[in-house]
């Protein structure tokens, strides 16, 4: 049974993937280890479950219909080993957290660090992700827990962690370097660097409120990437205060005239339902 389950991981880390070769990465074991698992599956089965191509996997319409039914088996799993993890008192387990590149960055380290100290034995599997995304992943239950910005599906029980504020950046040197708060307009007279998906999507947001339209040079996900080309003097641009912190760029932060934030919340499906192991990561989050 445990290959069974063996396989219907190699499966699932296949599709999620789109390839052999990152469920291989995944799952610490060979691309031809998944090819051949899958492959038995097949067999097994009777039944095309991926369509192979150069461009990668995807499932085959009879994949689509049992891949339901293999996660399920796959989560009722996972309950059972929380359910072992309970009587064992949280000697081991698999704790599976999603959340967005600044919280990973600048909590999760301490985070982690602090509860390894009380449960050494538990691993982690961490996913990064947009707001989309991460919501999705728990909505599903491809994780146990997550770190979202609010607003969150009403299905989802938050906990609120920090109200953090959205601030300009500028180079080192701008003419509103020295302003005591950065007034709206000026955000339409620089060139600006936008990050067009992820944990900045807020900032769409925040310039269609103000029903300002900036002269948009550049885009990327990467907020490295912007305060690198900030620093550099081709614009400006805005950023939570969050990922801000300990960064190398010779840039300067500074807050809007109208002050605009996001409230970054841990969420999970049901406190009472959750895993040992969140519950007892909920007690170490103060440790951010």
């Amino acid at each position: 049974m445990n290959m069974n389950l063996q396989k219907y991981l190699a499966l699932l880390k296949a599709v999620e993937y789109g390839s052999f070769t990152k469920a291989a990465a995944e799952l610490k074991c060979s691309q031809s280890g998944i090819s051949r698992m899958i492959s038995d599956l097949e067999r097994d089965w009777g039944l095309p479950l991926l369509a192979r191509g150069r461009g990668g996997v995807q499932l085959t319409a009879e994949g689509q219909k049992l891949l339901p039914h293999v996660r399920a088996v796959l989560q009722q799993c996972q309950r059972l080993q929380t359910e072992v993890d309970e009587l064992n008192g949280l000697q081991s387990g698999l704790l599976r957290i999603g959340t967005f590149s600044s919280v990973a960055t600048h909590w999760l380290p301490n985070i982690i660090r602090e509860f390894q100290k009380s449960y050494p034995n538990v691993e982690y599997e961490v996913l990064l992700g947009d707001y989309d995304e991460i919501e999705s992943w728990i909505l599903e239950g491809r994780v146990d827990c997550a770190f979202l910005r609010l607003p969150v599906s009403p299905d989802l029980e938050t906990l609120l962690l920090e109200r953090d504020k959205h601030l300009v950046i500028l180079p080192e040197g701008h003419p509103l370097a020295d302003c005591e708060r950065f007034p709206l307009a000026a955000l339409a007279e620089y060139p600006f660097m936008l990050q067009e998906s992820g944990e900045c999507s807020d900032v769409t947001e925040i310039l269609a409120r103000h029903k300002i339209r900036p002269q948009v040079h550049f885009s990327t996900w990467d907020d490295y990437v912007i305060m690198s080309m900030v620093e550099s003097g081709l614009g400006i641009s805005i950023l939570p205060q969050l990922i801000l912190q300990r960064v190398p760029y010779r840039i300067v932060a500074k807050e809007l005239e109208v002050p605009a934030w996001r409230d970054i919340v841990f969420c999970l499906r049901s406190r009472e339902s959750a895993p040992l192991a969140v519950r007892r990561f909920m007690e170490y989050l103060d440790y951010r």
